[in-house]
């Protein structure tokens, strides 16, 4: 038996990067796979080769910005599947990058609603299905940035992202006496699109490397095997925790 065996699991971001390593890894441990993304050509990719690999997994296309993808996500989960047991709510972006005073409002906004409202509308359609089984699991990709380590030109990122940490800790305790575990996975540098656009050249991503003790940036695949650690009954005693799997890029100083 894998480590997802028959468990349904929604996971956005699902088109590039962390999202879809895990989407991957989620359906090769068992799990049947709602993926959510903005891209429909990316997402009908993954779910090709979820099902030639022997796998089951629909997708969902939509903006996490609005709450109905949230609501559409579950219902195809209820529809397809019965349930939902796992919820990776992974999607995220950089938002506008530079100094604070030149950060525009709407650059701010967007940062705020694609990374941190999007987690508030995917809990909030995600607990009671998750209730309705009396137990689940829920997770967050925040980051190391804004945590453990300031960078800067990233005040929306890291303030965004930071606040998936007290979206965590609150429904930690919320729905932890009704079987529903919450986690945040804080992740170090990763080699995503998303890293590339933060880094916009090999020098610039050679000196982020740099900064890890492991002296390199991690593959998605490492994180995806994070998150299968955070969705699968392995942490059935870990809840509200934010989860550093950064090469050691916050305890590093050399």
């Amino acid at each position: 038996m894998h480590a997802l065996t028959d468990k349904v699991a929604i996971i956005t971001g699902a088109s590039s990067g962390i999202g879809r390593a895990a989407a991957l890894l989620f359906a090769r441990n068992g799990a049947r796979v709602i993926a959510g993304a903005r891209r429909q050509a990316e997402l009908d990719n993954l779910v090709a080769q979820i099902r030639a690999a022997g796998g089951l997994a629909y997708s969902v296309v939509g903006d996490v910005r609005d709450e109905s993808f949230a609501q559409r996500l579950v219902q195809r989960a209820i529809e397809q599947f019965g349930g939902l047991d796992i919820a990776f709510n992974n999607a995220g972006i950089t938002g506008e990058m530079g100094p604070t005073p030149g950060i525009s409002a709407a650059g701010w906004q967007e940062a705020i609603d694609t990374n941190l409202t999007s987690a508030f509308y995917g809990a909030k359609h995600q607990i009671p299905a998750m209730l309705e089984k009396g137990q689940g699991s829920i997770i967050f990709t925040s980051t190391f940035v804004g945590h453990t380590v300031g960078f800067p030109g990233v005040a929306a990122y890291a303030a965004s992202k930071s606040g998936l940490i007290g979206l965590t800790q609150a429904l930690a305790a919320e729905c932890g006496p009704k079987g529903v575990r919450v986690n945040a996975l804080l992740p170090g540098g990763t080699l995503t699109p998303m890293a590339h656009t933060m880094n916009g050249t090999p020098e610039a991503l050679a000196q982020v490397a740099s900064l890890h003790a492991l002296k390199r940036l991690a593959q998605p695949d490492e994180l995806a095997q994070a998150a299968l650690y955070l969705a699968s009954d392995a942490s059935s005693f870990m809840t509200g925790a934010a989860m550093l799997v950064d090469g050691g890029m916050s305890i590093n100083r050399t």
